[in-house]
């Protein structure tokens, strides 16, 4: 049997390779689904995925199965009880952002419908297809997350610099950054 190519970030264990696999750089329409990686790559930032990856399930369980009404009324109690869990991230600033970023999420909601018909614009409403070869072609930031950075900061969002939100973009597919070797580049 031939071996599958895949981007080379991924190959570093099972989960990670399922994720590649599965998820990452799949358009997503579902608001808990752009909560729940809002969420993660928060965590993410200074650290590797890989990290934070295999944590998802303790953030699914101390996060409300990333449900941002539930997250928004986490009380102080809450969060102190929240930080003494290794199945996370312990890092005192992204766990309280997450609730700061629920709060806003919600109103992001209430004026635009959804999360979704919020952020698909910064893209023109459909994924961008990127041809890259290689890994050191791939970017940090572009000007969509820029832009897209910019605006959840000016609406109080915390942890959600370019890099932050570029990392978001890829993982929910509004930008296809599968290496174009990859076997998921004509999937996404």
């Amino acid at each position: 049997m031939i071996e599958k190519q895949r981007c080379p970030w991924c190959l570093g264990f099972e989960q990670y390779i399922k994720y590649h696999d599965e998820e990452w750089g799949v358009p997503v329409h579902d608001d808990r689904i752009h909560f729940e990686f809002l969420i993660l790559e928060g965590a993410q930032a200074g650290l590797s995925w890989a990290t934070v990856l295999k944590k998802r399930e303790g953030y699914r369980k101390n996060f409300a199965d990333f449900d941002p009404a539930k997250v928004a009324r986490f009380t102080e109690k809450k969060l102190e009880k929240i930080l003494l869990d290794p199945s996370i991230v312990r890092n005192r600033l992204k766990v309280y952002a997450a609730v700061t970023n629920a709060k806003q999420f919600l109103k992001i909601q209430k004026e635009f419908g959804s999360f979704d018909n919020y952020i698909w614009p910064f893209v023109a409403g459909k994924p961008i297809v990127n041809k890259r070869k290689t890994m050191k072609e791939v970017p940090a930031t572009t000007p969509e997350s820029d832009a897209l950075s910019k605006d959840l900061i000016k609406r109080g969002f915390k942890f959600v610099g370019s890099t932050v939100i570029y990392a978001h973009m890829q993982a929910c597919g509004l930008v296809n950054d599968h290496l174009v070797s990859c076997h998921r580049y004509k999937v996404s």
